[in-house]
């Protein structure tokens, strides 16, 4: 199934990285020229995507995805039964349309007629039931379990599937849309996780985890006037310079994520053009509340206010993003709490904090690598001037980039992470937040919290629902086991013969992830 290099019909990773020079010296040359664009999409071309992100432990298994390469692939390869649409509105897919009753604990998805999979069989409603339960019961180890939890029955009924959970949720649809379940092909009622197939506009043609991939046009996809491409190669390139590089150089047609340290220098190169895209995204410093002193919360307090955020934003994003308040709620969402009153530098509050916890100073290392976000080194060093002046010292431990989420991500006491948010408050805090969910990060666990999670959920006042979760994002902000200092735009790069849509959604980078199949060359 491999080919070496990777890959035989575009661009050799190892020629990228073998390739990587300063980005200012290759910003001098810039691209070999610039092409105006057509007003009317045209099919052609294979799209050639490099991406910061990818491990060699990366799996098929949709229940372990948990990065940008993992989480664009499966955009790539799969549907799933609901989209979200650029303008944040959620459209049907697999689903063609659903209804609700009882109080929005029951619910009717009709799946849509003569879909196929890139194997030729067609998706029926038994998929979408096995679909969903390999991510249930006692056994499941998926990310997603937490927010499929509730569901108490999956039935088909021709090409109705019926799902009655135990609670009332008025955004189970959104739930329909998480990444993690895709719409995959069934054998006696079961799905293969390491399946290659999916439903979705390109087929795997080539795949190599940590490395990349490259997959071709399904000419059997059902959405007409979308998947411009011949194929698309996504290419996993850790490096900041050897990505830029490649971008200007034209190895590359589209970077994920440029390094905010050297956006000036792509800004200028000729034929570049910038994407930033405001959305959820956070980066986080993830505390084990399990562990000593993290278990203290004056001590996660003393740290939250030990940490500089405009610094943060203004060195660490060079502007593009904002301050966060410990808590992962965007300010654009629905029920962002805008009474909470946001932390500042306060040594002295700070201090305060550690002689609550019955400390004088506080000495605790962080692990980091640029792996859990652009800029997380940087981020420690700056956290750990400010921390001195509370009388914390703060070692920054530089951790490998590779193996990073398997090896210190929720391995070691105190790390960093990025969340690119989710498109509703439930479904962010039932991921990430909830007693014993699999990415529960910080370990955290807060009865009050988790009430009002279950309550907020089922409550169709829009009132009473807002009030709920501004008191969950009070608790989270000034309780929870994660410092969340700033939200960070999206921001990547492509070439100007590449063209993207006039809207471009922000729900995760590269266009929601669906970059291969709403984008175009001119």
């Amino acid at each position: 199934m491999m080919k070496t290099p990777l890959f035989t019909g575009g661009v050799s990773r190892r020629g990228i990285l073998k390739g990587a020079s300063a980005i200012g010296g290759a910003a001098v040359l810039g691209p070999m020229g610039a092409r105006m664009a057509r007003a009317q999409p045209t099919r052609g071309g294979t799209l050639r995507i490099g991406v910061a992100h990818g491990s060699t432990t990366d799996s098929l298994d949709p229940g372990s995805w948990e990065n940008d390469f993992t989480i664009l692939l499966a955009h790539t390869r799969n549907n799933f039964l609901t989209e979200i649409a650029p303008d944040g509105s959620l459209v049907p897919e697999i689903a063609e349309s659903w209804e609700a009753s009882n109080g929005a604990r029951e619910w009717v998805f009709t799946i849509r007629s003569g879909v196929q999979y890139h194997s030729g069989r067609t998706v029926t409603a038994e998929d979408v039931i096995a679909s969903i339960n390999h991510h249930r019961g006692e056994e499941s180890t998926s990310a997603a379990k937490p927010i499929v939890e509730d569901i108490v029955e999956l039935r088909a009924d021709g090409m109705n599937v019926h799902v009655t959970l135990g609670s009332g949720n008025a955004d189970f649809p959104f739930i329909m849309s998480d990444y993690h379940i895709p719409i995959l092909p069934a054998t006696d009622g079961t799905i293969d996780p390491q399946t290659t197939d999916g439903c979705g506009p390109y087929a795997i043609e080539e795949l190599e985890m940590g490395v990349g991939a490259r997959l071709v046009r399904h000419d059997g996809y059902w959405k007409s006037n979308t998947s411009w491409f011949d194929a698309v190669e996504i290419t996993a390139i850790h490096d900041d310079a050897a990505r830029q590089n490649a971008l200007i150089s034209g190895q590359l047609d589209y970077i994920d994520t440029v390094d905010l340290n050297t956006v000036h220098l792509l800004q200028r190169a000729s034929g570049i053009q910038i994407l930033s895209v405001t959305g959820t995204q956070h980066y986080g410093l993830p505390m084990d509340t399990r562990a000593a002193p993290f278990s203290d919360n004056n001590v996660r307090l003393a740290l939250k206010y030990a940490i500089d955020r405009d610094q943060m934003v203004e060195t660490v994003l060079n502007g593009y993003g904002a301050v966060g308040n410990d808590h992962p709620i965007g300010p654009g969402q629905r029920f962002f709490n805008t009474e909470l009153p946001q932390k500042t530098l306060d040594p002295d509050r700070a201090r305060h904090h550690l002689r609550e916890a019955g400390m004088e100073n506080l000495s605790v290392d962080i692990h980091l690598a640029d792996a859990a976000f652009a800029g997380a080194i940087d981020a420690g060093v700056l956290f750990s001037e400010t921390a001195a002046e509370a009388g914390i010292d703060l070692n920054v431990v530089r951790e490998p980039n590779d193996g990073y989420w398997s090896n210190v991500w929720m391995q070691l006491p105190f790390t960093g992470t990025y969340w690119g948010g989710r498109p509703t408050e439930d479904w962010m805090f039932a991921t990430a937040y909830s007693d014993g969910a699999a990415w529960n990060e910080s370990y955290w666990s807060h009865e009050r919290f988790n009430e009002l999670l279950v309550a907020a959920r089922a409550e169709l006042d829009q009132e009473l629902r807002r009030e709920m979760y501004f008191e969950m994002q009070q608790l989270v902000s000034d309780e929870g086991g994660t410092i969340i200092p700033m939200f960070a735009n999206y921001v990547g790069a492509h070439g100007d013969h590449l063209v993207r849509p006039d809207t471009v959604a922000n729900n995760w980078r590269n266009d929601g992830h669906r970059i291969a199949e709403r984008w175009w060359f001119a």
